[in-house]
């Protein structure tokens, strides 16, 4: 089994306050040499990428196991944060060169005056078709429109995210009352048992919860697909990073050039990405292999982020958007 190279994680560096800071603060130089494109060599720059124990995470894993990152000059290491909320200050101050992570994330730091920029995209839900997230009800609980869950308790893993902001959309668009549905933060291994036990009147659940649902038609119903109704191909994941490292052109574009690879291998070799997804979440290989995952790519459309800082503003998620030109870096 290949050793994940797992440098402290984001809590240890969090501790170590500014001195870490100071030491990696998106400057990076040195490292192994490599071989370039042209046969010579060059040296290859180091960088830390902050990433979530979740199936897509992976393919960051794929890439340095499979030399990818070293073909562009980079010398990746990950660091494992516990949550968003800890990987946003940590590529703010420097102490991590880049993270993985969803954008409305990135939209409400940046909204409050953090200096976190979007770099590239990463993951997206699928526009249509059955899509990798849903809301999810008891199949007998008569909840089968957005509109039914006014007056309701849905969970989601946390609160002003974008899974309670693409229901409460999804709910005004059918009619509703969006600010008639209570959300309770509720961690996805454990939500279908919550509904079970009727503490909740309806889950949103990712991949591989949904797809353990769907097995069981007689004890749950989709009541819809939630990204997909209100912002359709919407990025669950980008990648981001801060000042010092976004205004390094050099390390920025070998970042895209190497992401953006990384994906599109991926996408080519499930089977390889499967093995990676299970050394890298515990789970079965085999249970990986059937994951129905994001479409995963770097390249990102502007206006997709647009669209959601607008809808982040019209349902107060945010108070002011903030200046996309400077968000989304060049």
């Amino acid at each position: 089994m290949a050793r994940f190279r797992i440098a402290a994680t984001i809590g240890a560096l969090a501790a170590a306050g500014l001195l870490l800071a100071s030491c990696s603060s998106g400057s990076p130089s040195g490292g192994a040499p490599s071989e370039s494109a042209g046969g010579g060599s060059e040296e290859l720059t180091p960088i830390t990428v902050g990433l979530l124990t979740i199936a897509p995470s992976a393919a960051v894993e794929y890439g340095i196991q499979n030399g990818i990152f070293e073909e562009h000059g980079l010398d990746v290491e990950t660091s494992i944060a516990q949550g968003g909320a800890a990987m946003l200050p940590a590529v703010s101050t420097g102490q991590i060169d880049f993270g993985v992570g969803n954008p409305l994330s990135v939209l409400t730091a940046a909204s409050q005056g953090i200096d976190v920029r979007i770099t590239s995209g990463y993951s997206f839900s699928l526009e249509e078709g059955d899509d990798i997230n849903a809301v999810v009800a008891k199949a007998d609980s008569g909840i089968t429109t957005w509109a039914d869950l006014e007056g309701k308790t849905v969970s989601v893993n946390a609160v002003n995210t974008q899974g309670d902001l693409t229901i409460k959309d999804s709910v005004a668009q059918d009619g509703g009352d969006p600010d008639a549905v209570n959300f309770s933060e509720i961690a996805f291994p454990d939500a279908l048992a919550q509904l079970d036990a009727g503490n909740v009147d309806a889950v949103w659940i990712p991949e591989p919860f949904l797809g353990g649902a769907l097995t069981q038609p007689e004890e749950y119903t989709v009541v819809g697909y939630p990204n997909q109704n209100s912002l359709p191909g919407l990025p669950t994941m980008v990648t981001f990073a801060s000042g010092a490292v976004v205004e390094d052109t050099e390390t920025l574009e070998k970042w895209r050039s190497a992401i953006t690879d990384v994906l599109e291998t991926v996408n080519g070799d499930p089977e390889g990405f499967a093995a990676v997804i299970a050394e890298f979440t515990g789970m079965p290989e085999a249970t990986a292999l059937e994951l129905r995952l994001e479409r995963l790519s770097g390249e990102l459309d502007p206006q997709v982020i647009t669209d959601l800082s607008a809808l982040a503003a019209e349902y107060g998620f945010i108070e002011s958007e903030p200046d996309l030109d400077v968000v989304i870096a060049e």
